[in-house]
């Protein structure tokens, strides 16, 4: 199985920046593409972002395209999410997930304990 382990959220100011990273174990990184998703207060789960295996394909939500980057590290076993110009809608517990890209949707398999991002305007 593998263990995914979320760090890099906290509380910033509208118009900030964070880079969350997600760290992954036991099992092959490599094999797996990765996304992140989020949850905002009493909301419903939202995908965000994905990357495939080998970093080919890319996609995102589009409410966070533009200003949002995800990347991997296969050497070091790590995913990241860079989000640039964060707004307070984007307030939400993110979560890191290990699974399958196609055709455009991101299936998740595995998942994270989630880090907390708070933008305050």
């Amino acid at each position: 199985q593998v263990q995914l382990v979320e760090s890099g959220g906290g509380l910033v100011q509208a118009g900030g920046s964070l880079r969350l990273s997600c760290a992954a174990s036991g099992g092959t990184f490599s094999r797996y593409d990765m996304g992140w998703f989020r949850q905002p207060p009493e909301k419903e789960r939202e995908f965000v972002a994905a990357i495939s295996w080998n970093a080919g394909t890319r996609n995102y939500l589009d409410s966070v395209k533009g200003r949002s980057t995800i990347s991997r590290d296969n050497a070091k076993n790590t995913v990241y999410l860079q989000m640039n110009s964060l707004k307070p809608e984007d307030t939400a517990v993110y979560y890191c997930a290990a699974g399958t890209l196609g055709f455009g949707k991101f299936t998740g398999s595995y998942w994270g304990q989630g880090t907390q991002v708070t933008v305050s305007s």
